[in-house]
């Protein structure tokens, strides 16, 4: 399996835990934890040259938008 795999099962493990999450600073948090092994992923697939820095600019929802269920 590839390491960018592992993190995108990390991240959403972290996606699950959130939905599951008993308040608002804890959902905030794993999904910060989810949109951080989200970018990892896309940074180690650049840097094994499956995807080109452009590819890489798109940013991530949770990091832009901390409210609840606003993806």
């Amino acid at each position: 399996m590839k390491q960018s795999q592992h993190f995108l099962d990390n991240a959403e493990n972290c996606a699950q835990l959130a939905e599951r999450a008993s308040d608002e600073p804890t959902y905030n948090r794993y999904k910060r934890m989810e949109a951080a092994w989200r970018a990892l992923a896309r940074e180690q697939d650049w840097l094994d040259g499956e995807t080109s820095p452009s590819d890489n600019l798109v940013e991530s929802p949770a990091l832009s938008d901390g409210a609840r269920g606003a993806a």
